[in-house]
């Protein structure tokens, strides 16, 4: 396997570096609350995590719509001057938009997650709130303006119906306005208080207030009172009743006001009978017989005024019939008073004789009662509780068996009748030779019918599944997606795996590369020092004799300098190589991020425009239909 080789020094210094397990779960936290806050440039793989924290945070502040005289003007794989100005700017914005949490410059710049991971929840939660306000604020203003040029059918039509509803509205109240009847007469008494005032103003009106609820308890007391006999007449009295002295009050008071009124335009001066009933409003006997009277002394007046026109005689005759009326009508009453003591006197003797039976038996049942305790308090508890809960028992088995019984008889009523109507049917039908051959015959019928309809369904049951197995077996848009997802997943670990097994190899080859020269250093050494060594015992033992020996060391030596030099040549060249190569890779790296990020972005758009593409198939389909 052939893997690049690169600097010895750039090695140790990647396998040594390592992550703070803390800080990159808070990374991981900060990214998701940035992502699920709009924020979808976190997602890029090829961005630093200081671009996407540092344009996560300004993007906030500007989502959050708040006024500052800062200029927050964020850019992609910045200067370190750039950068330190950013967080210097940011950190001065913090407290003007009133954030709880404090941070430095220096915690963003050397990227202290833990730090930073309050402030950007308290930056997403207000760039939410302050988005779902503008969209409210949007959604309103853009209702008010569609409003403004264009109107709904719904509109038009309740338009319509306002217009006749109005009219029917205002028809309603002409027809049904209150409607003045009386008015007070000029030398009528002055009204001091302001609730007599209230109530002659509602009796002008025809409108009455106060006891009016309680009209049919009066009635009732009033018929009541006619009912009783003479002899039951004094205890009624002696018991006082409030209700129907607040009553008779109040219709004193009614009549009073009355009196001070008189009819509006054609009626002023002309009180008729059903106008004084309907003053009043108790429909009992005795305002009728009053109305009545009041009638009949009308006419009586109104003849007096005339009397030129009729003769004495004819007067006395009225005077007489209307003597005579009067006389019968009390005769009549007299009567039916008569009849209703009658039957409350009956029914009153009724009433003692019975009274009278249950007092002797309640008497005997007492007696009964006081010899039971007595032998009671004589004889033992607990045998009187176990014949207790026999005799409840067997009271209790009693009805359980008359239930049963009766229960018993109404089935076999029952079947009898179904058996009598089944003998009928038979019968009338001539089926009454060999039912059961019939019956068995429908069964065998009705089960291969069964039976069929079994095999139907489960051949259905089984077509339908097959439909079901390819219809799952076509993806849908959301598991592409997650498809997508997760090969992107698994792409990254593989290429971190890569990435980690490359700086292996690579570590390996330096390590490799570091020990053959170290290796050819000992030797080189070693070669110099056992050279030396025979040189400088050969010179002892010549004392130097020669100068050839001598030239042949120097020589020798400068060959292995000469080498060490065309060695150190050599690996210049290969580094000024592999530092091209590097370049190259750079500049590679840099177009393929450029391209990702593109990518990134037309499926971003793709993605939109299905989502349009969508709607509206949704919106012709829903017009088509």
């Amino acid at each position: 396997m052939v893997v690049p080789r690169g600097q010895e020094h750039q090695a140790p210094q990647e396998v040594e570096t390592r992550e703070d397990e803390e800080q990159n779960i808070k990374l991981t936290e900060i990214l998701e609350l940035l992502v699920a806050a709009g924020y979808f440039r976190a997602r890029i793989k090829g961005l630093s995590p200081f671009d996407k924290v540092v344009g996560g945070m300004t993007w906030c502040i500007t989502t959050c719509n708040f006024d500052i005289d800062v200029d927050l003007l964020f850019q992609e794989n910045s200067t370190i001057g750039q950068k330190i100005a950013l967080t210097e700017k940011i950190v001065s914005v913090l407290p003007k938009m009133k954030c709880p949490h404090r941070l430095e410059p220096h915690q963003i710049q050397g990227l202290d997650f833990i730090h930073i991971f309050p402030v950007v929840q308290w930056l997403v939660k207000r760039a939410i709130e302050t988005r779902e306000e503008m969209g409210d604020y949007i959604r309103s203003y853009s209702i008010s303006q569609f409003q403004k040029t264009h109107r709904l059918p719904e509109d038009d039509e309740f338009m319509q119906r306002k217009e006749k509803a109005i009219k029917t509205v205002t028809d309603i109240y002409e027809v049904y306005k209150p409607q003045r009847k009386y008015k007070r007469q000029k030398g009528a008494e002055e009204l001091l208080d302001e609730e007599s005032k209230v109530h002659a103003t509602l009796l002008e009106y025809g409108r009455r207030y106060g006891f009016s609820r309680q009209g049919g308890k009066t009635e009732q007391a009033e018929d009541k009172k006619i009912a009783l006999p003479p002899g039951l007449a004094a205890a009624g009295k002696a018991e006082p009743c409030d209700e129907d002295d607040l009553q008779a009050a109040e219709e004193l008071r009614i009549k009073t006001l009355m009196t001070g009124m008189a009819a509006m335009a054609t009626e002023e001066g002309k009180l008729t009978a059903s106008t004084v009933g309907q003053i009043v409003g108790l429909q009992s006997d005795e305002i009728k017989q009053i109305v009545s009277e009041y009638a009949e002394k009308q006419s009586e007046l109104s003849a007096e005024e005339r009397p030129e026109r009729l003769g004495a005689a004819q007067q006395h005759r009225r005077k007489v019939a209307s003597l005579n009326k009067q006389i019968s009508q009390k005769t009549k009453l007299l009567e039916e008073l008569q009849a209703k003591c009658a039957d409350l006197q009956a029914k009153c003797t009724e009433a003692k004789k019975t009274l009278s039976e249950v007092k002797s038996y309640s008497e005997k049942l007492d007696k009964e009662l006081a010899a039971l305790e007595t032998i009671e308090s004589q004889a033992d508890s607990s045998i009187l509780q176990s014949l207790r809960a026999l005799v409840a028992m067997n009271e209790n088995l009693k009805s359980q068996e008359q239930e049963f019984k009766a229960h018993c008889r109404e089935e076999m009523e029952r079947l009898q009748q179904d058996i009598e109507n089944l003998k009928v049917e038979a019968v009338e039908n001539g089926e009454e030779q060999e039912p059961n051959k019939i019956i068995e015959q429908q069964y065998k019928t009705e089960k291969d019918k069964l039976q069929k309809i079994r095999l139907l369904l489960a051949r259905r049951n089984r077509e339908i599944a097959i439909l079901q197995r390819k219809i799952d077996e076509v993806p849908s848009r959301a598991e592409l997606t997650q498809y997508q997802k997760r090969f992107i997943e698994l792409y990254s670990q593989v290429s971190a795996t890569h990435k980690e097994t490359k700086q292996f190899f690579t570590l390996y080859n330096t390590l490799d590369d570091k020990k053959v020269y170290l290796e050819k250093e000992v030797n080189l050494l070693n070669s110099i020092h056992d050279n030396f060594h025979h040189c400088y015992l050969f010179f002892l033992s010549r004392a130097m004799a020669s100068s050839g020996s001598r030239e042949q060391f120097l020589r020798q030596m400068e060959q292995i300098v000469e080498g060490i030099k065309q060695n150190r040549m050599k690996m210049e060249k290969k580094k000024q190589e592999n530092k091209m190569r590097r370049d190259q890779l750079n500049d590679e790296y840099l177009e393929l991020l450029e391209k990702q990020r593109l990518y990134f972005k037309t499926v971003k758009e793709f993605k939109e425009e299905c989502r349009k593409n969508e709607m509206l198939l949704s919106k012709l389909k829903a017009n088509s239909s």
